[in-house]
């Protein structure tokens, strides 16, 4: 009981600390997102691991609804075709596996959002760099400090953490309040 209690005043504690150093970065995120949107360009969002999991889980719920039903916004995660990944990872190196993707679908107007809970996985800064050298909007989430992916994020969401789980749970936090407040921006405020 004790490590549960442990886990969950931990994951509290660094959701307060976000909540004090971070709030209106998270907002700046949505808004900048909304204003994409708006302008017809699309989300495109990448990480490894549970990063990966969480860019597809927030293009999900930018494609499909989080709160209230209505239309789709374009959004997708460039983690979800094992054929790209490893063809791209193959014949390239697995640094490319982002990049290669990017610059096959990103246009002028999108907005690419990389996450890394260290800031520094190689293939999230490179596609990164490569979309900052493009002109494409540039947002990061990771982990205190940023990494080196902080020098290529137009808005950079760095949670107060060193621990990986902790920034992770902090990220889907994040993430859920940055859909909500997308939602309420386009579609308008309410249920």
């Amino acid at each position: 009981m004790k490590k549960v209690k442990e886990g969950l005043e931990e994951s509290a504690e660094v959701k307060r600390r976000l909540s004090d150093c971070c709030a209106e970065t998270i907002l700046m995120i949505a808004e900048a997102v909304s204003e994409t949107l708006r302008g017809g360009g699309k989300v495109i969002l990448f990480g490894n691991g549970g990063s990966a999991a969480d860019a597809q889980h927030i293009a999900a719920e930018l494609m499909g609804k989080y709160l209230k039903d209505r239309s789709p916004l374009p959004a997708i995660s460039l983690t979800v075709n094992t054929s790209s990944l490893t063809a791209i990872a193959n014949d390239y190196s697995y640094d490319e596996v982002f990049l290669r993707q990017l610059k096959g679908i990103a246009k002028e107007g999108d907005l690419v959002w990389g996450i890394s809970t260290s800031g520094n996985s190689p293939n999230v800064v490179e596609a990164l760099k490569w979309a900052r050298k493009k002109g494409l909007k540039t947002v990061g989430f990771t982990g205190e400090g940023g990494g080196g992916m902080k020098e290529y994020c137009d808005i950079l969401l760095a949670v107060p953490s060193r621990s990986t789980p902790r920034i992770q749970e902090a990220h889907i936090t994040a993430g859920h309040i940055i859909c909500e407040l997308i939602e309420e921006d386009i579609f308008g405020g309410g249920d």
